[in-house]
């Protein structure tokens, strides 16, 4: 037999319950912010970070806003059989490659803006690209 002395406490503390959810987390987009294309650490930090984390674990603080979370980026050359593969970062920081964990483009088009950024010029934007691979390279687990 259903019992009101039980139900009335639990539909009381639903309220309570839905109060106590976590919002949802939004990220908030700003203005790209121009960097030095000599520092791929700058721009790691100025671009990437707030996905993969300042430490490129993928641990940062946009990653409960993602759908998929980032890699671990400084695991990439040991997933790869020991080889870096820098071709494959260049591609996914251009955006030539859809990379699964980036989900429906949670991961800007880094080619896309580095180009707005340096006014088309195409030297500045292949030292951007390759000078950020250099450093996340840097960041490899041996």
């Amino acid at each position: 037999m259903f019992s009101f002395k039980f139900a009335l406490p639990s539909l009381c503390l639903l309220p309570l319950l839905m109060l106590a959810a976590d919002p949802p987390v939004i990220i908030k987009k700003t203005a790209i912010v121009p960097t030095s294309p000599a520092s791929g650490s700058e721009m790691f930090k100025q671009y990437c970070a707030s996905c993969h984390g300042a430490d490129a674990k993928g641990h940062g603080p946009a990653v409960p806003a993602l759908k998929v979370p980032p890699p671990d980026l400084t695991m990439l050359a040991k997933n790869n059989k020991g080889k870096y593969p820098a071709f494959r970062v260049q591609a996914a920081i251009q955006g030539d490659t859809a990379v699964v964990a980036h989900g429906d483009k949670d991961m800007p088009v880094w080619g896309t803006i580095f180009r707005e950024m340096s006014n088309s010029n195409e030297s500045k934007i292949a030292a951007r690209i390759s000078n950020l691979g250099l450093y996340i390279e840097s960041l490899q687990q041996k």
